[in-house]
């Protein structure tokens, strides 16, 4: 038997098209990968449904035949849709969601779901359901969250994609744990739905994956308008096709790797700027001190998401409190208790002033360079991380690198940048709204350059 495929999506579809490898074989190296792994990074397989589509793939469409993993959040027809929570987990999708009816368009062969977060609100991956999830660079280190079952999967040589949601870094957390590529669109870049919650119009959908012409492959897949997300963007074409051909000349830049606010290492601090420098001089790009004071926005962020969590958690709660996480439940109390016309005024308060700094800053550059996560990954066994270089810091600091873009709005991606004690960090660039093809070329430029590993070591 072939072991599974290490370099990305891409060249695997050439690879099926040229006759070096059938979909059958691949689909078997990672159905076998996958029972051997230890990282739990899997919370259901379709097996008999990934051999039959390997059969059968048209390896001439843009995936055709490309096993791969879906965050256990998206909903695929007559597979489990628990939300990563012991409260559903019997319950069963009954459609496919947008992004997946795209992929499967696309000649995608969905392999099963993977771990995430209980219902995404945390930047781990560690459920009451499915235990813990593990970083295949360090098996006692989280591999991020809340995708961070697809994130450990795709790093640890298992499938070259699977599919991510960010709604507060939950795609670029572990894409810099993980030393992937992780891009947040500008919102509405990729539709959500059926069925979209509208508010609080921060979650994007995307993909952890290996190289960044793979995202931009899954754009040309997956972007586009659909009616059943209203706020989604009209389709735009050629982002393969087109990438590497923005002439970055004379392009402003701020380099702050707190991004003004976040608590982060200084070895993480160090590696930022010195990937930022390297980036200005191989660009061109012209970098303009311009201080980035944010206002903190994450207890307004966490208290506004509680409302749908409410709402699909209906009846069951208080009774299902002690089926779900800690922390979960913790919130759902909180926004109980506390939510009310005063602190819905202040969350759309706390959104308006936080929205205006982002554009105030924009208005006197073209990118931000920051760090993706304040340190490298922490214990995998740990909920809500308290601690940077060893120091307490508060939990909101989790967020306050990759917050900020999802409440604004802005495309923002992380790069691998190298490690700090063994272990990836990523550097994030942030763009203007509907900058995303500047964004990927940046990212496409670094990765030119500064080619990284594709999956972890020693596999």
């Amino acid at each position: 038997m072939v072991d599974c495929w290490k370099n990305d999506a891409i060249s695997l579809v050439e690879a099926f098209r040229s006759g070096e490898r059938t979909p059958e074989d691949e689909t078997q190296a990672v159905l076998s990968a996958i029972e051997k792994s230890s990282l739990n990074a899997f919370s259901y397989i379709d097996k008999e449904g990934a051999l039959l589509r390997a059969e059968n793939a048209d390896v001439s469409l843009p995936l055709g035949g490309v096993p791969i993993a879906v965050k256990e959040l998206h909903n695929v027809d007559g597979w489990p849709d628990t939300g990563a929570s012991l409260v559903f987990k019997d319950r069963i999708s009954q459609f496919d969601g947008t992004m997946i009816q795209r992929l499967k368009a696309a000649g995608a062969n969905l392999i099963g779901l993977t771990t995430a977060s209980e219902f995404g609100g945390l930047n781990c991956s560690t459920t009451k359901l499915n235990g813990i999830t593990t970083n295949p660079w360090n098996r006692e280190l989280t591999p991020g969250g809340s995708s961070g079952g697809s994130a450990a999967a795709v790093a640890g040589g298992i499938v070259t994609l699977g599919t991510g949601g960010d709604g507060g870094g939950s795609i670029r957390i572990p894409a810099g744990f993980c030393g992937l590529v992780g891009m947040k669109g500008t919102a509405g870049r990729i539709p959500r739905g059926p069925h979209t919650g509208i508010g609080p119009l921060t979650v994007v959908s995307g993909c952890l994956s290996r190289s960044v012409r793979d995202t931009a492959r899954w754009y040309d897949v997956c972007a586009g308008f659909d009616p059943r997300d209203p706020y989604s963007l009209p389709k735009e074409v050629g982002w393969e096709a087109q990438l590497g051909l923005t002439d970055f000349a004379g392009s402003r830049v701020i380099v702050s790797p707190d991004l003004g606010s976040a608590i982060i290492s200084d070895e993480v601090r160090k590696v930022v700027e010195e990937v930022a420098a390297e980036l200005i001089a191989i660009a061109g790009l012209q970098q303009v001190v311009v201080p980035v004071s944010l206002p903190p926005i994450d207890w307004e962020w966490a208290i506004a998401n509680q409302v749908g969590l409410y709402k699909e958690l209906g009846e069951r709660w208080p009774a299902c409190e002690e089926d779900i996480t800690k922390s979960m439940a913790f919130g759902v109390r909180m926004g109980i208790e506390r939510y009310n016309i005063d602190i819905a005024a202040r969350v759309e308060e706390g959104r308006t002033a936080a929205n205006e700094r982002m554009a105030a800053v924009f208005d006197q550059t073209d990118f931000i360079i920051c760090a993706s996560n304040p340190d490298i990954a922490f214990p995998a066994h740990i909920e809500s991380n308290t601690r940077v270089a060893g120091e307490k810091v508060p939990a909101g600091n989790n967020g306050a690198l990759t917050i900020p873009a999802n409440i604004s709005g802005n495309p923002a991606i992380s790069i691998p940048a190298g490690l700090v004690d063994g272990m990836p960090v990523g550097v994030q660039i942030i763009g203007l709204q509907h900058s995303d093809r500047a964004v990927l070329d940046l990212a496409y430029l670094w990765e030119r350059h500064n080619p990284w590993p594709l999956t972890a070591p020693n596999l």
